[in-house]
């Protein structure tokens, strides 16, 4: 029997549907043109991959050294407004026939705070201190009061309490009065809108 004999008919179908890869030159190199396209295209995905997971990376390291103090430093905040009462408790008037010795307590006490908030400083804590006549910030302000003041409806009336702010954020907001303007005038802002004031 030779070989002819052997071929049955579905051998001879399954031949014919298989496909004719085209092995031209010019096929050859499309294939791997593309297969190129593809592996450069890979590869600068996944080198921008790794650029956006380093810049990710540093930008957390350095918020962290930043921001790493931040509940130390909300609780030294006490400490600091501590401070500063004691030091407003006693005005020049008490202070002119103090003796000595309270003198020597108060300035004691005024070097404390100066040494805490220069410290504090040092570590990226710094004071928001605002005066009467200041733009409100609602970023760094908190108005707790509109007031019928001197200085014109929407600036700043008075500071209750000092603010902090670590790097770019705020540890806490300085607490405000806002003006609403001379007595009998426009109690809005500037704008013509109610400000809104926090309890």
């Amino acid at each position: 029997m030779s070989d002819n004999e052997n071929t049955t008919p579905e051998t001879e179908t399954e031949d014919a549907a298989a496909p004719v890869e085209d092995t031209s030159p010019e096929a050859v190199i499309a294939e791997l043109t593309a297969e190129i396209d593809t592996l450069r295209d890979d590869r600068l995905r996944a080198l921008a991959d790794a650029q956006n997971t380093r810049r990710r990376a540093e930008k957390e390291i350095s918020d962290a050294r930043v921001y790493s103090v931040s509940n130390f430093a909300k609780d030294m905040l006490d400490v600091a407004d501590n401070l500063s009462r004691a030091l407003a408790a006693l005005g020049p008037d008490q202070m002119e026939g103090a003796s000595d010795a309270l003198k020597n307590l108060v300035d004691g006490i005024a070097m404390t705070e100066k040494s805490l908030l220069s410290k504090m400083e040092r570590h990226g804590v710094k004071m928001i201190d605002p005066a009467p006549g200041d733009v409100f910030d609602p970023n760094r302000h908190q108005a707790v009061a509109q007031i019928p003041s001197d200085q014109p409806s929407g600036k700043i009336a008075s500071v209750m309490q000092t603010g902090f702010v670590i790097g770019d954020r705020t540890l806490r907001a300085a607490m405000v009065a806002v003006s609403a303007g001379q007595p009998g005038g426009n109690p809005t802002g500037e704008a013509g809108g109610n400000l809104d004031v926090k309890a």
